[in-house]
């Protein structure tokens, strides 16, 4: 194994792709700094996150902490119609974790010593004895590799691929959380052990039991979910993404920040279109937020000494339940690539890159399909194996 004990590694990015390529460049032997564009801890809204082996790997084998102390579980997969039978159940044991509780959990791993928060990375240059990242505070940081993990807004991609620029989906994702405890008892009895969808014409719901902020008991856990519907590129959108403060944005509306008109909507149309138990669940929730769903993929993930990983190489549309593990299998990847070198470090990125371009390349193919199949085609049949969450495959 390479000795990587007198290398300097530069994650920008501390998310939980950023966090994971950080921990294991640091077991590597890498000093290893992290650079986080916001100023304060992250906060992941409370939307959940579909375990899949990529993504708990690091707590399987290389951390103290219990895997089962970060996961909710559910043993089915069910469609629910209208009226709120249920018109296909199947047994399939997923895993889930809210997102605050794996990023915080990672953080603890990592310590906050070397992670830097309010530094937003902007360019970066380098030469056959280091790279060297720059940030608009007018810091510099230095290093024998530099990972961007800086997501779907990454500042480096251009770099790395001029054309790699966010395409609209069409459609957006309507998401939230709520309390099971402050859902009816039938609502509950309904999705608490499932993966529940409800597919109606050019839309559908996703939503499955999530850990709180609190801990993982009956009592403290959340519903969450993903409301895909259609919404056309022009006028329309950009209006409903005018939040609160007359702020437009491109890639979402924040928990809270989203003009009421619009939430009141979601929850009349909800109530119109859904299942009780998916009704009642969309109506309680308290402060829905919206994401504009996109597809990128940079054809390059290295140059040099610098690597582009997760979102910020190819950011898809959530169907597939696969953006975290793509953002940890890069990482591994890469850091498995880095110990089989004889410390060339760009040759090493040189040899990860081509796998890593044709799993974004398949991924993304087969979320634009499944997305298509239900947003505009209607196409989308209950229990087709076709569409079932996993990052290298339908259930892989």
């Amino acid at each position: 194994m390479t000795d990587y004990s007198q290398a300097r590694a530069v994650v920008v990015g501390g998310s939980i792709g950023g966090l994971t390529t950080a921990l294991l460049l640091r077991d590597s032997g890498f000093h290893v700094d992290v650079f986080e564009r916001t100023p304060t801890a992250l906060d992941g809204r409370g939307s959940g996150i579909v375990l899949q082996p990529d993504t708990v790997r690091w707590f399987q084998e290389r951390s103290s902490q219990d895997l089962g102390d970060l996961q909710t579980a559910t043993r089915f997969v069910q469609y629910l119609d209208r009226s709120g039978d249920v018109v296909h159940r199947e047994p399939a044991t997923w895993t889930y974790t809210s997102w605050g509780t794996f990023y915080r959990a990672l953080l603890a791993d990592f310590g906050t010593e070397h992670y830097h928060y309010g530094e937003y990375a902007c360019g970066f240059d380098q030469d056959e004895a280091e790279a060297v990242v720059r940030f608009v505070s007018g810091r510099t940081a230095a290093a024998d590799l530099v990972v961007f993990a800086d997501g779907i807004t990454s500042a480096a991609r251009e770099r790395f691929d001029p054309d790699a620029t966010l395409r609209y989906a069409g459609y957006i994702g309507w998401r939230g959380t709520v309390a099971l405890s402050a859902l009816s008892e039938p609502t509950r009895n309904t999705l608490r052990d499932a993966i529940t969808y409800d597919v109606v014409p050019h839309s559908h719901i996703t939503m499955y039991p999530i850990p709180g902020e609190d801990g993982l008991g009956e009592s403290q856990r959340l519903m969450n979910y993903v409301w895909y519907r259609n919404v056309p590129a022009g006028p329309e959108l950009t209006e409903m993404l005018i939040d609160k403060r007359g702020f437009g944005g491109s890639v979402s509306v924040h928990p809270g920040q989203v003009q009421d008109r619009y939430v009141d909507a979601i929850r009349a149309d909800a109530a119109e279109l859904f299942a009780p138990a998916v009704a009642e669940t969309v109506v309680r929730t308290e402060q829905p937020y919206l994401q504009v769903l996109s597809d990128v993929r940079s054809t390059r993930m290295a140059m040099g000494r610098v690597a582009l990983i997760g979102d910020a190489a190819c950011a898809s549309r959530p169907h597939a339940a696969a953006g975290t593990a793509k953002a940890a299998a890069d990482a591994w990847t890469l850091a498995g690539a880095l110990a089989a070198s004889d410390g060339d470090i760009a040759a090493a990125l040189r040899k990860w890159e081509p796998a890593q371009l044709q799993l974004s390349d398949s991924l993304l193919r087969r979320v634009v399909d499944m997305g298509d199949r239900s947003q505009f085609h209607n196409t989308w049949w209950p229990g087709d194996p076709d569409l079932r969450f996993g990052l290298y495959g339908p259930g892989h």
